[in-house]
């Protein structure tokens, strides 16, 4: 699915105009971007975090002439998958669900006085 069709799938899910949730597509993507271009994280939480990663300078090799290159220190822009995209994408209950409550302990029987 392309960006177009996205956008489309959440105007007819928020019951809005096809141009109206591109723009709101967008703004979210311009503000992930901003973001991760000031080394900030982007948590949404269940579904992921949006976040950038340091490289630092290392030395490499050309496979092609097999001479060593400095590799200059680089960010990357990466992604977490959260907990409940996880589980939604593999077909398995959320951890949270997945849990049962814990049965209330019982309290020993009463015993007799004994005489």
């Amino acid at each position: 699915m392309n960006k177009t069709e996205f956008a489309a799938r959440v105007a007819k899910r928020a019951g809005s105009t096809n141009a109206d949730a591109a723009r709101m597509l967008q703004a979210v993507i311009d503000e992930i971007v901003a973001a991760g271009k000031k080394g900030e994280e982007v948590s949404l939480t269940g579904f992921g975090k949006f976040s950038v990663q340091k490289r630092a300078a290392r030395n490499g090799v050309n496979p092609r002439t097999g001479a060593k290159i400095k590799i200059a220190a680089t960010k990357t822009p990466r992604f977490t998958a959260g907990s409940q995209y996880k589980s939604a994408v593999s077909g398995k209950a959320p951890a949270a669900a997945a849990k049962k409550p814990a049965a209330a302990a019982k309290k020993p029987a009463a015993r007799g006085k004994k005489k």
